[in-house]
C-alpha cells in the first residue's frame, strides 16, 4: 500500500514536469523569427533569403527584376526655320563706326547735294549718320542712316566723282592771316576765332586743319609754348579717353586726334585740349613735329 501511494506521487511529478517542458518548446516555437508587428497592421512580407556568396566572400547582388522595354516614341516633327529676307535695300557697305576712304568719299557726294554740311572726314558719326538718312528720305528709301548698296547706287547717279579737294579740303574755314608770332621758326599756329591750325616753316603755311576748343569750364590756355612732349597712343589719365597723335604744350593740354569731334563736329568740345577731327593730317603733322617747336595759341 505504501509502496503504490510512493510510485503513484513519482508518475504525477513526472507529468508535471513534463507539461512544463512542453510550455516552454511551444512558446519557443511560437515566438522564433517574428518581428514585431503594430497593433492592428497586416503581417509582414517575409524577408527574401540573403544573396549567395562569390569565393571571395563578397556578397552577390539579387537579380534585378526584369523592366518592361520603353515602348518606341514616334518621331517629333521640328518646324522648318524661315528662311531671311533679304534686304530690300541690300548689303550694308558702311554705317556708323566705319572710317577711311570710302566714307570720305561718301560725305563728299552728299556735300555735293546739300546733306552734309562740313568738311570729309572719313569717320561715320551721328552727323553722317543723319547725313545718310535725310538723303534716304529724300529718295522714298527707308531712314536706316546705313550706306547700303541701293543707297550707294543712287548717291552715285547723281553726284560726280569728287575732286581732290572736295575730298581733303584744307579747312572747313577760311584761314585768317598768322599771328605774328607764327612768321619764323616751325610753328603750330592756332586761331581760336578761324577755329584752325597751320603748320608753318618760317612764315609758309605746309598744311592746314580744323580745331577746336575746350569750353567755358575748360579752356584753352593762350599764348606761346612749345611741344615738349609727344605721345602716339595716348590715354588720359584723367578721364580715360583715347587721345591718338597727342603733342603736349601746356601742362595736360595737348594737340591730337578726337573721334568725338570728327563724329559730332562743333557740337561739343574738349577738355582744354585742341581737338584735331581729321586723322590722316594730324598724322601726317605728328610725323613732323618735334619736341621743342613752338606753339601759338591765339583769339
Amino acid at each position: 500500500m505504501g509502496s503504490t501511494t510512493t510510485s503513484t506521487a513519482r508518475n504525477a511529478k513526472r507529468a508535471r514536469a513534463g507539461a512544463a517542458v512542453l510550455a516552454v518548446l511551444t512558446v519557443a516555437a511560437a515566438t522564433a523569427g517574428c518581428k514585431a508587428q503594430a497593433a492592428g497592421g497586416a503581417p509582414a512580407a517575409p524577408s527574401a533569403p540573403p544573396p549567395a556568396a562569390t569565393d571571395d566572400n563578397k556578397p552577390t547582388a539579387p537579380p534585378s527584376s526584369p523592366t518592361a522595354s520603353p515602348s518606341p516614341t514616334a518621331p517629333t516633327a521640328t518646324a522648318s526655320p524661315m528662311p531671311k529676307k533679304p534686304d530690300p535695300q541690300g548689303t550694308t557697305l558702311m554705317a556708323s563706326g566705319s572710317q577711311g576712304k570710302q566714307v570720305r568719299e561718301l560725305q563728299a557726294r552728299l556735300r555735293q547735294i546739300g546733306h552734309f554740311d562740313r568738311s570729309p572726314t572719313g569717320y561715320y558719326g551721328s552727323v553722317t549718320v543723319a547725313a545718310v538718312q535725310s538723303f534716304q528720305g529724300k529718295r522714298g528709301l527707308t531712314r536706316t542712316g546705313k550706306a547700303d548698296t541701293l543707297t550707294w547706287q543712287k548717291l552715285l547717279g547723281m553726284t560726280r566723282e569728287p575732286t581732290a579737294t572736295e575730298l581733303d579740303p584744307p579747312t572747313t574755314r577760311p584761314v585768317t592771316k598768322p599771328d605774328k608770332r607764327c612768321m619764323t621758326g616751325r610753328v603750330l599756329c592756332i586761331s581760336k576765332n578761324s577755329r584752325t591750325l597751320s603748320w608753318m616753316i618760317d612764315g609758309r603755311v605746309v598744311s592746314s586743319m580744323d580745331v577746336r576748343f575746350g569750353s567755358q569750364y575748360t579752356p584753352t590756355r593762350e599764348g606761346t609754348f612749345s611741344v615738349y612732349w609727344k605721345s602716339r597712343h595716348h590715354v588720359s589719365s584723367i578721364y580715360h579717353t583715347a587721345m591718338p597723335y597727342a603733342m603736349f604744350f601746356s601742362g595736360g593740354q595737348a594737340v591730337h586726334y578726337s573721334s568725338d569731334f570728327a563724329a559730332r563736329g562743333y557740337n561739343g568740345a574738349s577738355h582744354g585740349c585742341v581737338n584735331v577731327r581729321d586723322e590722316g593730317k594730324i598724322a601726317s603733322l605728328f610725323a613732323q613735329v618735334k619736341n621743342g617747336d613752338k606753339v601759338v595759341v591765339y583769339g
